[in-house]
């Protein structure tokens, strides 16, 4: 029976080659390596939550699903209440078949218990809007300069209490990434 678990010790490396492995696939090496590197610079700095680095594992403890939620300034405020929404991963093989939406959901649950009140993320909106996302410019949330998006609707945001977002309107950076710079 698959099960989302909250990440442990055992995990850590199966859960980086996954991510590195999708990426990989779904785009090139280059990406794939960057990714990684990218879970590995957020594991080690400030805005790393635990609780919220979520894996799907099957029937033999493998690691098939990756969701990593992570705390979330933009310009220097709100990294109590919002959190990133970035990597998430599932076997190749084994997409479509729910395991990113049962690792969402769970995050979206437990990081409301944690008291987190909205999630940013950047990717295809066709595999988030789903889940709840919608472009943040609705919410006066917009790519800063120095992000490169291939669509601004490609930036979005999922409150998790009502007018979290409200008000917040200012620019998103990802500089403080190393990796993304």
């Amino acid at each position: 029976m698959r099960q989302v678990r909250e990440m442990e010790g055992q995990y850590r490396l199966p859960a980086l080659e996954l991510v590195e492995e999708v990426f990989t696939q779904y785009d090139s090496p280059e990406e794939g390596q960057m990714v990684r590197r990218l879970v590995e610079e957020i594991r080690a700095g400030r805005y790393d939550i635990p609780r919220l680095e979520l894996v799907m594992v099957d029937e033999e403890d493998g690691v098939i699903g990756y969701a990593m939620f992570s705390r979330f300034p933009i310009e220097g405020k709100y990294e109590e209440e919002l959190l990133l929404l970035s990597p998430v991963a599932v076997k190749t093989a084994l997409q479509r078949q729910h395991i990113s939406k049962d690792l969402l959901e769970y995050g979206f649950a437990r990081a409301k218990e944690l008291g987190f009140r909205a999630v940013l993320v950047e990717g295809d909106p066709k595999n988030y809007t789903a889940r709840g996302f919608r472009p943040s410019c609705l919410f006066g949330i917009e790519a800063g300069p120095n992000v490169q998006l291939p669509r601004p609707e490609c930036l979005m945001a999922k409150e998790l209490a009502e007018g979290a977002l409200v008000g917040m309107g200012r620019f998103v950076d990802f500089s403080f990434y190393e990796t993304l710079r």
